[in-house]
């Protein structure tokens, strides 16, 4: 009987950014897909700060920015003329190394990761499907059904499921998927079109109770328009086609279609698994949660979750912590998820209410008034932030404790360049290092040097203090860069206290 470290299945973005990390990490893996071969065609395109933060771990961000393409301002049309625009440039400068919103289509995205995980000599088996798993001997012992309908054993220590929302490893394990449909079908159509409307950034149209929305694409005249209909033609929409939806797009917002390359429909649920960990078997991206694609947060959240479970399941699989450490896996992600489930259903809600008031807020108030507010800065910081997901903290975590400054242990480590350094270069390494402002104390240093630990001192500057980071205070990093420890005396005995108390054995066995 064959047997894996982790069994991942699933192919998507998660599921290849969770292989993709662990084989960085030295662990091995196994990635089966039921389907033949990648989607040629994609739904999700944004790709937020944050993500690009992470990715370069990988050396994954400069493909995505040099391949994908910069939005640079949000424009609003009602009544068949644009509205309002909002530029995004400059809204997070200082935030951010990524201060823009960025696309990058899933099916390109899905390409970029299966290459570079076959540059590690690891392959997506496909046409492979879990039949079910059981748990033994701390370990799953799990059937698959082969491409030639064969059935096939194997173990694995654990089982990550990467696999939608109609998972069959959440189905395996029992866990719930509390939340409703949307009554409106989505749309999803790549076009090469011309027009007003097509100029590099993202429009939005607010009339009437359906949402359409153009994305622009990296190639020239090259956009993805996202709709919805919940009139007598969603009752249809396995057989709905782009002239069934086009014209709202030709009228409203001036788009002269050339060419159709491909044209899809989808229902959209707001769902969040109860669990998003029994056992060996944990629950990643759509299988654990899922929502309006409202914000472009769905596939970077599942992303969010691969690289938080990656260096876990690396440390305890490696010995240098106990396997309860899994458990801060759900702990950080399952509330996040929740909070995001419920504001996207909100806003899409809003978005898509009927009557004459609400399509006047849309048409009349909210051009006006959504420009006035973005020109106050502490709400333009705030909504940057949250569609970036550089707000995502674990403050509550069983992993995280002290504070220094304005900084918690738990949060995501404020971004700084100063003095020609910065401080997100270091973050490229996938392991616990430590990282002061000032002056790190000699008996710190020497710490660090005995135990194998990186540290990395950056000259105090007064974007140090702008970041709201404490002088010669201690931070130690996670391996997936977000602060587990700050102590403001910067002892080296604060580290000890900090892995004395979870049972970690080690910081550098990864």
């Amino acid at each position: 009987m064959s047997s894996s470290e982790v069994l991942i299945v699933g192919a998507g973005p998660t599921g290849l950014v969770l292989a993709l990390w662990l084989t960085r990490m030295g662990v091995p893996v196994r990635i089966i897909d039921k389907l033949a071969q990648a989607s040629c065609t994609s739904r999700a395109l944004a790709v937020q700060a944050r993500t690009l933060e992470l990715y370069r771990q990988a050396d994954l961000s400069r493909h995505v920015i040099e391949h994908g393409h910069r939005v640079a301002a949000l424009n609003f049309w009602a009544r068949g003329e644009q509205a309002a625009r909002v530029t995004f440039d400059a809204i997070g400068a200082g935030l951010t190394p990524y201060p823009f919103v960025q696309t990058f289509p899933q099916d390109e995205h899905e390409r970029l990761l299966i290459e570079r995980l076959a540059m590690h000599g690891v392959s997506v088996e496909r046409r492979t499907e879990l039949l079910g798993f059981v748990e033994e001997d701390a370990h799953a012992r799990v059937r698959l059904r082969a491409p030639d309908g064969s059935e096939e054993e194997c173990r694995a220590r654990y089982v990550a499921g990467c696999d939608g929302a109609r998972s069959p490893v959440r189905t395996a394990i029992g866990a719930g998927f509390r939340g409703g449909t949307y009554r409106q079908v989505f749309y999803v159509a790549d076009v090469e079109a011309q027009g007003p409307a097509i100029n590099g950034e993202l429009h939005v149209d607010l009339d009437e109770a359906d949402i359409l929305a153009i994305f622009p694409l990296a190639a020239t005249g090259h956009v993805r328009l996202v709709g919805t209909v919940r009139d007598v033609r969603a009752q249809r929409a396995d057989s709905l086609g782009f002239a069934d939806v086009s014209t709202r797009a030709i009228e409203h917002l001036k788009v002269e279609v050339g060419k159709v390359n491909w044209f899809s429909t989808y229902h959209v649920h707001h769902r969040v698994t109860e669990q998003f960990r029994r056992g060996c078997a944990f629950l990643l991206g759509d299988a654990a949660h899922i929502h309006s694609p409202v914000g472009g947060q769905g596939m970077n959240t599942g992303i969010g979750d691969s690289i938080n479970l990656a260096w876990k399941l690396a440390c305890v699989l490696r010995g240098a912590a106990p396997d309860t450490l899994l458990d801060s896996y759900e702990v950080e992600r399952i509330g996040f998820a929740r909070r995001l489930v419920a504001t996207t259903d909100r806003v899409f809600s809003f978005a898509t209410a009927d009557g004459r008031i609400a399509d006047m807020v849309r048409t009349r108030i909210t051009p006006i008034v959504f420009p006035r507010l973005l020109a106050i800065e502490a709400v333009r910081l705030f909504l940057f932030k949250t569609a970036a997901q550089i707000t995502i903290s674990y403050r509550d975590s069983p992993l995280s404790t002290g504070a220094a400054g304005q900084v918690h242990g738990g949060d995501r480590l404020p971004w700084v360049r100063a003095a020609g350094s910065d401080n997100f270069d270091s973050l490229a390494a996938m392991r616990w290092q430590v990282h002061v402002y000032g002056s790190a104390r000699p008996q710190l240093k020497t710490w660090c040097a005995d135990h194998g630990v990186p540290i990395h001192e950056y000259p105090w500057a007064p974007e140090c203090a702008a970041a709201g980071l404490a002088r010669d205070a201690l931070y130690l990093l996670r391996p997936d860069s977000y602060v587990g420890m700050a102590d403001s005396t910067g002892q080296p005995d604060a580290i000890e206290r900090y892995c004395a108390a979870r049972s970690i054995r080690s910081l550098t066995d990864l």
